[in-house]
């Protein structure tokens, strides 16, 4: 792998005027230095030399990624915080990407490299930034951020629990999730109203999905769309066979069901679901 010397930078202004908070961005700019410093430790720089950070804002966390030894980019779409990043953190001149990483192509920026993602995440994207790494996986072999508490649980949760989801299930079909700390309002401005909690995605190497992937993805949404019934109704959108059907299986709830499970529920329906493959 090739080793990149530690990139230093100006220091981190406290400056609440340097770049606007806007809320139609969902930005809140996290201002705790030791927190920041404690994110950027949550990867493990191993195994790849890129890293993309995601919404940079004016920098407080990107300036304890560029002290590793990784090459650092950023993704912007607010042009005033691209500006201030131009003009404070000359290091990363050339890797400002100014883009919507929801709407961009990761290969245009890293080809076939591998790249780790690390962000302090908008919460009215922070679902779907997930589920676009879950479409670049081959590509991500470890991401970790800040998303509102309630989300980042959600996500490491296990069967059994009502916060157990569609996300749970497909984020954990991939990678190993690990909830890792909370973080109080107080450290944001402006503070948002809930608390927010730091997570790890590590991926599950030398995996490979035993099932159709779309079907699996169609399946879990649909059956957690009427959550409180059991799969053998849920599940009736896919005309099934009443033979299938009968499986014991379906009996269950969708938030019984493990990750395995519902990659095994996959494999009975996949026969039945020519439309699918």
């Amino acid at each position: 792998m090739k080793k990149h010397k530690p990139q230093f930078t100006k220091p981190f202004k406290n400056d609440d005027q340097a770049v606007r908070a806007k809320k139609h961005l969902g930005q809140h700019f996290l201002t705790d230095e030791n927190i920041a410093e404690k994110i950027a430790d949550t990867l493990s720089y191993d195994g790849y030399d890129k890293v993309l950070e995601i919404g940079p804002g004016m920098g407080v966390l990107t300036k304890y990624l560029l002290k590793k030894d990784v090459e650092v980019h950023v993704i912007e779409i607010d042009t005033e915080s691209v500006e201030y990043l131009q003009n404070n953190y000359l290091h990363l001149r050339g890797r400002i990407h100014e883009k919507d990483f929801l709407k961009h192509d990761l290969q245009q920026i890293f080809k076939d490299e591998q790249v780790a993602i690390i962000g302090n995440f908008p919460y009215n994207i922070s679902t779907q930034i997930v589920f676009k790494v879950l479409e670049y996986r081959d590509q991500i072999p470890e991401f970790s951020g800040m998303f509102q508490k309630e989300v980042a649980k959600r996500i490491c949760e296990k069967e059994g629990s009502k916060a157990y989801g569609i996300l749970s299930v497909l984020v954990q079909a991939f990678y190993d999730a690990e909830y890792l700390f909370t973080v109080p309002p107080s450290v944001f401005n402006p503070p948002p109203k809930v608390d927010s909690g730091v997570l790890r995605l590590k991926r599950k190497e030398n995996f490979s999905l035993p099932c159709n992937e779309k079907l699996l993805f169609r399946v879990v949404k649909t059956a957690f769309n009427q959550r409180r019934k059991t799969l053998r109704n849920s599940l009736k959108s896919l005309n099934l066979p009443d033979n299938l059907r009968e499986d014991a299986i379906f009996g269950s709830r969708p938030e019984q069901l493990s990750f395995q499970q519902f990659i095994e529920l996959t494999q009975k329906i996949e026969p039945y679901a020519v439309s699918d493959k």
